[in-house]
């Protein structure tokens, strides 16, 4: 099985809001394989280097406020073509523009509250894993039963 790594982080509202496990359930459904989990209340500092890139963008200052408002969950996915499967899973950015039966698309209304962070290429997940992961950022390696059911070989 050709397998890559994403990051996925359910943002302080999808964890108020209850929305963890569904999210879980989600990517377990489709069958994408977790290999890493922990809650974080993360730091503004954490958070200012997650998000670095925006840093220069009008809305960099609100979105840090919120991140580090509360706890996330961080997680490390595996399996085929995740990064981007991941993506499509969660929906648009703009849950408005998400389609009903993505995650953003049936949960979320506003931008800012986008209940979900995916990465958004190959390079950006492995930098985001080793930001929340560290050492472990690949997390456990192991096989499991169903894996024969998912993929050809």
């Amino acid at each position: 099985m050709a397998s890559e790594l994403t990051f996925i982080m359910v943002k302080p509202d999808g964890v108020q809001r209850g929305l963890t496990g569904e999210i879980i359930s989600r990517f377990e459904r489709r069958g994408f394989k977790l290999v890493n989990l922990k809650m974080v209340h993360a730091s503004k500092e954490h958070i200012e280097k997650h998000y670095e890139d925006l840093a220069g963008k009008p809305f960099y200052p609100g979105l840090v406020k919120y991140m580090s408002s509360g706890p996330v969950v961080a997680m490390c996915w595996a399996g085929k073509d995740v990064v981007k499967q991941g993506r499509i899973l969660l929906g648009a950015t703009n849950p408005l523009a998400s389609s009903p039966g993505t995650i953003r698309g049936d949960y979320a209304i506003d931008v800012g509250r986008n209940i979900c962070h995916g990465s958004d290429a190959v390079e950006s997940a492995k930098k985001e894993l080793e930001l929340w992961f560290g050492q472990e950022a690949a997390g456990i390696q192991y096989e499991r039963a169903i894996d024969q059911w998912v993929y050809e070989n």
